[in-house]
């Protein structure tokens, strides 16, 4: 019995290699946001990960310009909140990348991004007016789950008594 269990685990560490295949390539190292001007943000169920760059007008979200992704005002005031505040309007280029959620979500993850990207350049003098607005805090609010036997989170049946 010892015998046969020992070829049998001797077959089985050797068909398993640590090495990788000749034909795959190895991977590309992922992007890291520790540079400064890079930050990610979080609202309902998107994400924003924004980099700004000094020196520039451009804002970019997805590979359109803000007023095409965001066609309401509302959001794009939303956006420029952070701007606004440190009365930096038009000194960083803005690129975004946004994925999941609503526009809502969308806008209130990318102020999210901005703010926290604007608090990693310059933390001394940007912070305490980030923080003063409220724009460093993630709103945790998501949406409530369905309850069995109930026909929304909280929407029950009509109730009858008789």
């Amino acid at each position: 019995m010892a015998k046969i269990e020992d070829t049998v685990s001797d077959e089985v560490l050797t068909s398993f290699s640590t090495e990788t295949p000749a034909d795959e390539a190895p991977r590309a190292p992922r992007a890291v946001l520790n540079v400064p001007g890079a930050a990610v943000g979080r609202r309902k169920e998107a994400i924003a990960r924004v980099r700004l760059v000094p020196g520039g007008t451009s804002f970019t979200v997805n590979g359109r310009t803000l007023e095409d992704y965001f066609p309401n005002k509302l959001h794009q005031q939303l956006i420029n909140d952070p701007f606004k505040v440190l009365d930096l309007i038009g000194s960083y280029d803005v690129i975004a990348k946004i994925t999941g959620g609503g526009p809502s979500g969308q806008a209130g993850a990318l102020r999210l991004a901005i703010a926290r990207a604007l608090n990693e350049i310059d933390r001394e003098n940007n912070r305490p007016a980030l923080k003063k607005a409220g724009f460093l805090s993630r709103d945790a609010r998501v949406i409530e789950r369905k309850k069995a036997g109930l026909k929304k989170a909280r929407k029950a049946s009509q109730f009858s008594k008789r």
